[in-house]
């Protein structure tokens, strides 16, 4: 009977790229966000993380990009899908290469913490908030109980005849290298801040009124 001798068709599915997808995406992904808070990541101990850190995601994602241009012969026979994992790859390249992750990060890090940065500054102006760091006059440890505003939530004071200078940290490294969101006081020059009296900062950015990234 023909009902019952049906015959069975096998349909042929051909070969996956979502597992080379997903690697591609992954991968990308991890090496962007690494690129993008490398120097919020700069202090110790994590600076010396990253001396691992990045060369090792580095070199994953550039064996991931010529792994994924290897599957690009496959687009003959297996469909246009086999070329995406190169394309991701590709565009993260050219992120990489092209688009200001840091300062991303950091308006970002200038956005999210200036209401408390300014408050904090308020009250030092205010002499609520003082050095109490027995080892360095110009430190004001804050501790766990204010919010998280700078590296080792410590802030870095100087009282001058203009006003009071205060640095909120976004970094800190060895051989005494920091960067930072320095406040200065109206009328103020950043390039007075007593951390740069024997050498001028190299890195300057004006923010906003009163308000400079600097590294020295």
């Amino acid at each position: 009977m023909a009902e019952a001798t049906s015959q069975t068709t096998s349909v042929a599915t051909g070969p996956s790229v979502r597992p080379a997808l997903v690697a591609a995406i992954a991968i990308s992904a991890f090496t962007l966000s690494i690129a993008t808070f490398e120097l919020s990541m700069a202090d110790w101990p994590s600076g010396f993380v990253l001396l691992v850190v990045v060369p090792l995601v580095a070199l994953v994602f550039f064996a991931c990009l010529v792994w994924s241009a290897s599957l690009l012969p496959r687009i003959r026979t297996s469909g246009a899908k086999f070329a995406l994992p190169f394309l991701i790859c590709a565009l993260t390249l050219s992120i990489l290469a092209y688009a200001p992750l840091h300062q991303v990060a950091l308006q970002q890090n200038f956005r999210w913490h200036r209401a408390d940065r300014e408050q904090i500054v308020a009250r030092i102006k205010a002499g609520e908030l003082k050095p109490n760091v027995s080892y360095n006059k110009n430190l004001v440890a804050l501790g766990d109980r204010e919010p998280n505003v700078s590296v080792g939530n410590d802030i870095v004071v100087d009282g001058t005849e203009e006003g009071t200078y205060v640095l909120f940290l976004t970094s800190r490294g060895l051989k005494h290298y920091f960067t930072g969101f320095l406040h200065v006081p109206p009328g103020g020059d950043p390039k007075n801040f007593f951390e740069f009296a024997d050498k001028s900062p190299s890195r300057l950015e004006r923010y906003d009124e009163n308000w400079y990234f600097v590294a020295n």
